[in-house]
């Protein structure tokens, strides 16, 4: 029987973080919202990894809310690490980056939420980030859940 935490089919989103014109992208499921007045997002980002250095050295961020059809870049986005892995010019050379307000994201996400971080806190093997929402875009409905990845066994749940 799955443990408490890992029964919830939740959506899979890429918090894409910036160094100068650069772009790097994860995946995160660690991620709510968690109020509406100011509207507000919590994602927790793995140490170790380009993520954590960019969202440290910024004050914004991009949370993407992945479609269906970015399943193909889980792997790559996700198990590959930005700090020796050139996560954008694979997207690139894929054509899988497109601009949204003057910043990188990529193409075809159900939704996309400008970030600006408030305050951060270490939280075990993450560290947890409490962000305002700037600004967002809804594209489509075709999210990307949790379940979408176990049953292609990208998962260990």
């Amino acid at each position: 029987m799955k443990r408490p935490w890992n029964l919830a089919n939740i959506p899979v989103y890429s918090l894409a973080t910036y160094e100068g014109q650069r772009v790097n992208m994860n995946i995160c499921t660690y991620v709510s919202a968690v109020s509406m007045t100011p509207k507000r997002y919590m994602v927790a980002v793995y140490h170790q990894t380009k993520s954590l250095e960019n969202i440290l050295k910024s004050k914004t961020a991009v949370l993407q809310l992945l479609g269906k059809q970015h399943i193909s870049l889980v792997n790559v986005l996700g198990k590959k690490c930005g700090l020796s892995y050139d996560k954008e010019s694979y997207l690139i050379k894929r054509k899988h980056i497109e601009l949204w307000n003057n910043r990188k994201v990529l193409s075809q996400c159900a939704g996309l939420v400008e970030l600006e971080k408030v305050w951060s806190k270490d939280a075990g093997d993450h560290v947890l980030f409490l962000f305002d929402v700037k600004r967002f875009q809804t594209n489509h409905e075709n999210v990307l859940m949790l379940d979408d990845l176990r049953e292609k066994k990208l998962v260990r749940i």
